[in-house]
């Protein structure tokens, strides 16, 4: 079983800043990419495809890419002597309001491949 956390969140006035973290733990045998998605609650991607969008990920070589609204305001950093990732967002907007969840992949101790989802974090950025 492989677990992933998000910690940080809540509500901050626009061009404010905010850090999100996120912890992959358990029976990890290598983590491949990790990254950000967010998943806007009553929007028809929500209701009808229940899909999640990028917002950033990272991969083990420190790698990034980053969803095009957010270029130049947030960046993803990892550390992988403990498995976390974080999102730095600067110059918060009321459209980065959204519920956030981390991912992780990689591949289990017993071989197997994974992907693992956090229970996400809401971010609400107030104008």
């Amino acid at each position: 079983q492989v677990e992933v956390v998000e910690s940080g969140g809540g509500l901050v006035q626009s061009g404010e800043a905010m850090t999100l973290s996120c912890a992959a733990s358990g029976a990890i045998l290598r983590l491949d990419a990790m990254g950000w998605y967010r998943q806007d609650p009553g929007t028809e991607r929500d209701i009808v495809l229940n899909a999640r969008d990028l917002v950033a990920s990272i991969n083990s070589d420190g790698s990034a890419r980053y969803r095009d609204s957010v270029k130049g305001r947030f960046t993803i950093t990892r550390d992988n002597a403990k498995n976390m990732i974080y999102l730095k967002m600067n110059n918060l907007q009321p459209e980065d309001t959204s519920l956030y969840y981390c991912q992780a992949d990689g591949r289990q101790t017993l071989g197997n491949s994974f992907v693992a989802w956090g229970p996400g974090v809401q971010v609400t950025v107030s104008s």
